[in-house]
């Protein structure tokens, strides 16, 4: 059973502050999708948001072979996540997927979005609706089953029956005053999960969930930038995340518009 510490209402309220600057930076971004626009270009309209508000970015400087170099993890089309802004241009038909989190007054907001560049091929809306109704799923049962094990099995099995396949190599997290913090949350139904890693779903609990959704197989591997993570078999990918927290009145969306 992992050890997980659960928040104060009063402490939720303070997340609710980080994950609305994670929103209006996704708003921001979301301005400058489209073709032609650099990753670069995005990333810098992200991190302008989060000065404005004075708010640390989780992502940059994230330690590594080389330490992560953006605030914002972009990923494009076979990416599945972590992939790195620069000069590569949007082309119509892309789907690009942004992922954003940073530290206001002590606590943390993480969330991502996979948009459609232009008109995209019938698999890759579909592949996007997918994947952002397995996030769905999640918001709905969070408040209704007892377990994470009950929430991660529908969110497999709504996936699988659209043909797509979950990413397994990486899950959803606890956050709070640090970006990770325990438990794991998976996508996906496993029996050594249930086992080993499931926990209760109780009030005051709050989840980064992030459900990573390929067209073709689950499996994925990191490219030599020792950042970016693709496909193996080269496939589309998408990823959609917010921070949620379980409260007395149900699931509140932390990195959603405001109320």
């Amino acid at each position: 059973m992992p050890s997980i510490t659960l928040k104060s209402a009063r402490e939720i309220a303070l997340m609710r502050n980080a994950g609305l600057v994670v929103w209006e930076a996704h708003q921001a971004a979301a301005q400058l999708v489209r073709p032609g626009a650099t990753t670069a270009e995005i990333d810098a309209a992200i991190e302008n948001v989060f000065i404005q508000h004075d708010a640390i970015p989780l992502f940059k400087g994230v330690p590594g072979v080389i330490p992560f170099p953006a605030v914002t993890c972009v990923s494009i089309n076979e990416e599945v996540v972590h992939g790195m802004p620069g000069s590569r241009q949007l082309v119509e038909g892309d789907i690009v997927s942004l992922d954003t989190g940073c530290k206001v007054n002590g606590w943390c907001g993480d969330a991502a979005v996979t948009h459609a560049v232009g008109t995209v091929s019938p698999i890759a809306a579909k592949l996007l609706e997918i994947t952002q109704g397995s996030l769905q799923i999640a918001i709905d049962l969070m408040s209704r089953k007892s377990r994470w094990s009950e929430v991660a099995r529908e969110m497999q099995e709504y996936v699988e029956a659209a043909d797509f396949s979950v990413v397994t190599e990486f899950v959803g997290h606890g956050i709070g005053r640090e970006m990770h913090e325990s438990p794991q949350v998976p996508n996906y139904f496993s029996k050594r999960f249930q086992k080993e890693g499931d926990f209760p779903l109780r009030t005051g609990l709050v989840l980064a969930v992030e459900p990573m959704v390929n067209v073709g197989k689950r499996e994925a591997k990191v490219t030599k930038d020792h950042w970016t993570v693709v496909t193996c078999d080269g496939s589309l990918s998408a990823h959609f995340e917010h921070t949620l927290a379980l409260t007395s009145d149900g699931v509140e969306i932390l990195t959603g518009p405001p109320s």
